[in-house]
């Protein structure tokens, strides 16, 4: 099994296609990262020999990716945190930070919510009693 930025590759698939599997490194960079380290990306990941792992290895290393990438993203999500900017408020109340609407969606980023106003029969009663004693 490869093992490329610290991360194992699938052995049974693509070279072109395993490498996707780094964080950081999509299918659209991977042809330039194929073509500079001069390896074939037709070539199952398993039948990749040493030396064309250590080419690849280095021409990822120059690149930012999987925990050098992840830090950076979140050191710049905290300074905007920090400076107090629109886009920092809505990471703190995780709210989405690119203009979509969150009247009826951003279900991934603000959770499930639970319904207003709606009562029960007997939550109501205990309401009306109260209102009735002041």
């Amino acid at each position: 099994m490869p093992r490329i930025a610290g991360i194992d590759i699938p052995p049974a698939k693509k070279t072109r296609y395993s490498l996707a599997y780094l964080y950081g490194v999509g299918l659209n960079n991977v042809d330039g990262i194929l073509s500079e380290a001069n390896v074939d990306g037709d070539k199952r990941a398993k039948d990749l020999t040493a030396d064309e792992i250590l080419r690849l290895q280095r021409v990822i290393d120059k690149m930012n990716v999987e925990g050098n990438l992840r830090r950076v993203i979140r050191e710049n999500v905290e300074r905007l945190k920090r400076i107090g900017s629109y886009r920092g408020s809505r990471h703190i109340h995780g709210l989405p930070s690119r203009g979509q609407r969150t009247r009826v969606n951003a279900r991934t980023r603000r959770g499930r919510r639970m319904t207003v106003g709606a009562m029960s029969k007997d939550m109501a009663a205990k309401l009306e009693t109260a209102k009735t004693a002041k």
